[in-house]
């Protein structure tokens, strides 16, 4: 029997929401083992002067516990 917890995290990026994804589970597992998934709870766009200058997504994250 494996038992998991969630963890929230946010992550921004300028380039897509996906970057922003991606860029965030990847910080996550250099401290976090054994990501399973997450979950998409927010996502946001920065804007300066009209433009979309960030994508920003708050997500959780579930990880299996050791």
């Amino acid at each position: 029997m494996s038992v998991a917890k969630v963890t929230e995290i946010s992550s921004c990026s300028s380039k897509s929401f996906e970057d922003a994804i991606e860029s965030g589970i990847e910080r996550a597992s250099r401290t976090l083992d054994q990501i399973q998934g997450a979950w998409i709870n927010e996502m946001k766009v920065n804007v300066t002067d009209g433009k979309i200058t960030g994508y920003c997504v708050n997500m959780k994250v579930t990880f299996v516990l050791k």
